[in-house]
C-alpha cells in the first residue's frame, strides 16, 4: 500500500480518501472470490468494474489464453489480419441483432464509442448531408470519459468541470423510472416520457446523426432503469426520421439485462451497438463498434474521394484480447448461462424484496442480473441524503469488512456480479447489505 500511494494515481478516486481507508491490495482470484496479502477474502460483486462474466482465473479462458501467447501476441490490423480476429467478427454478428455485419475494433469502451459518433457524422458527411453534426442524448446518461463521449453523457459529477471542452449536443429527459407517478408501470411512464424525445426528433432532425442511449440501464447514472417499449419507439422514430441509433451496450451486453444484449429485449437492432467490458469477461481490454452493411458501404469507394475511416487505435483487434472474447462466448455456446442467470437474478430479487419496506430506501430496482438498491433521507417526501454524507461509502466500508465488495454509485448500492455467483453467496451480500444500509442510516 505504501508503494502504491507514493506512485500511483487512481481511477475515478479522491486521493486524500486513502488517508483513512487504504487501497486493498489483491494477490489471487477465483471465482467469485477476491484474496488479499494477509489471505482475506472478498465477495466481488460488482464483477471489477462489471466487467467480470464467468469469475477470476477461470480455467477455459486461461487455456485458450495460453494457446494464443504461444502463437501470436499482436500484429497491426491496417493492411493485415489474424484468425482470432476474423473469427470473433463472424461470431459477434451471428449472436447480435440482424443487420449488424461489420465490426470495428478499439480497446475500450469510450473508444467504441467515439468510434460510432464519428462514424455516423461521417457517414452523413459521405452522403452530402453535411448539416447533421449533432448528437440526442439522454439525461443522466453516461457514455465514457474521452470527450467525445463525455459529451454524449449527462452526468454533471464527470461532465461538468470539462463542459468548455465538449461539443453541445441535444438534451432530453431520461425515461428514468425512479419517477414515475405511484401505482405507474414501467411501461406507462416509459411511454409517457417518449414524448419528448419525439418532439427533439421533429424539431431537429435535419441536425442530428443520431440519438445514443443506454439500453433499459443507466449504469453510472445511480443504476437507474427504464422499460424496453422506449426502445421500441425510438427505433422506429429514428427510422421516421432518418437519424442513427446507438445503443450504448458496453455495460449491459452479454447477458446482464436477462438476454444476451439488452436491445433483444425490445426486438430492435440499433445502427450501431457498441461493446467493451463483458467482451472478454473481465480479462483483457477490448471493445467493438458494430454497424450495419448500408453504412460500411457508404465509406467504400475509391482512395482518391476520401471517404475512407482513418480511424485507429495501435492494438485494435489484439489477438489475446480477441482469444479471450472467444473463450467466453465459447462459455456462453456451452453451458446454460442465461437460463442460470435467470434463475440468480429471481435469487436476487427474493433476497431483497423485504428491502423496500425500510424507511430510508426509496426503491429497489433490477433488470437480470443487474440489481440497485436506493437510499433516502425521507421516503415519503422522496428526500435524498446529501451526497456530503456519503451514506454509500459508511455500506461500502461495513461490506469490505464482511469480505464484499459493493462499490457505491452516491446513495445506491448495487449487486452486479459474476454469472458464476452461487444463491447461498448471494443471500449473504444481501444480508451484508441489509447491516450495512442499517447501519448508515441509523444516524
Amino acid at each position: 500500500m505504501r508503494r502504491d500511494l507514493a506512485v500511483l494515481w487512481h481511477p475515478c478516486t479522491q486521493m486524500k480518501d486513502h488517508e483513512t481507508l487504504p487501497p486493498v491490495p489483491i494477490k489471487r482470484g477465483e471465482g467469485v472470490w477476491l484474496e488479499d496479502f494477509d489471505g482475506n477474502r472478498y465477495i466481488d460483486a460488482i464483477s471489477s468494474w462489471w466487467v467480470n462474466l464467468f469469475g477470476h482465473n477461470n480455467p477455459r479462458i486461461n487455456a485458450a489464453l495460453h494457446a494464443q501467447i504461444d502463437t501470436l501476441e499482436h500484429v497491426i490490423l491496417a493492411g493485415f489480419t489474424h484468425e482470432p480476429v476474423v473469427e470473433l467478427s463472424q461470431r459477434l454478428i451471428d449472436v447480435t441483432p440482424p443487420g449488424l455485419d461489420r465490426c470495428f475494433y478499439a480497446d475500450n469502451g469510450s473508444s467504441a464509442i467515439e468510434i460510432a459518433l464519428k462514424m455516423s457524422y461521417h457517414y452523413w458527411h459521405n452522403l452530402g448531408c453535411t448539416e447533421k453534426t449533432r448528437f440526442i442524448t439522454l439525461t443522466n446518461s453516461y457514455h465514457g470519459e474521452t470527450l467525445g463521449a463525455l459529451a454524449v453523457g449527462n452526468v454533471d459529477l464527470y461532465k461538468k468541470t470539462y463542459a468548455p471542452l465538449l461539443m453541445d449536443t441535444i438534451d432530453v429527459p431520461s425515461p428514468d423510472c425512479f419517477y414515475r407517478e405511484n401505482g405507474e408501470t414501467y411501461a406507462a411512464y416509459s411511454s409517457r416520457m417518449f414524448t419528448a424525445m419525439e418532439k427533439a426528433l421533429e424539431q431537429s432532425c435535419e441536425q442530428v446523426c443520431a440519438v445514443i442511449v443506454e439500453p433499459l440501464v443507466q449504469c453510472a447514472g445511480n443504476m437507474r432503469m427504464y422499460d424496453p417499449v422506449y426502445l421500441k419507439l425510438l427505433r422506429s422514430a429514428c427510422d421516421r426520421y432518418n437519424v442513427h441509433l446507438i445503443a450504448d451496450e458496453i455495460a449491459v451486453g452479454f447477458g446482464r439485462t436477462g438476454t444476451l444484449f439488452a436491445c433483444e429485449r425490445a426486438g430492435i437492432t440499433p445502427d450501431f451497438m457498441c461493446l467493451s467490458k463483458g467482451l472478454t469477461a473481465g480479462y483483457l481490454p477490448l471493445s467493438v463498434t458494430l454497424t450495419t452493411d448500408p453504412i460500411y458501404r457508404a465509406f467504400y469507394d475509391d482512395y482518391k474521394n476520401l471517404k475512407a475511416f482513418l480511424h485507429s487505435h495501435s492494438y485494435t483487434g489484439n489477438p489475446i484480447s480477441c482469444r479471450a472474447a472467444l473463450a467466453s462466448l465459447d462459455i456462453f455456446r456451452a453451458e446454460n448461462v442465461l437460463e442460470n442467470n435467470n434463475h440468480l437474478s429471481r435469487i436476487m430479487q427474493e433476497c431483497t424484496t423485504h428491502f423496500a419496506e425500510h424507511p430510508h430506501i426509496a426503491e429497489v430496482r433490477q433488470h437480470g442480473m443487474i440489481l440497485a438498491i436506493e437510499m433516502i433521507k425521507n421516503k415519503q417526501k422522496r428526500e435524498p441524503f446529501p451526497w456530503q454524507e456519503r451514506r454509500g461509502m459508511q455500506v461500502y466500508r461495513h461490506a469490505l469488512q464482511k469480505g464484499v465488495i459493493l462499490r457505491p454509485l452516491g446513495n445506491v448500492i448495487y449487486f452486479m456480479p459474476p454469472y458464476v455467483i452461487t444463491p447461498e453467496q448471494i443471500r449473504y451480500i444481501s444480508q451484508v447489505a441489509w447491516d450495512g444500509i442499517e447501519l448508515a442510516t441509523g444516524k
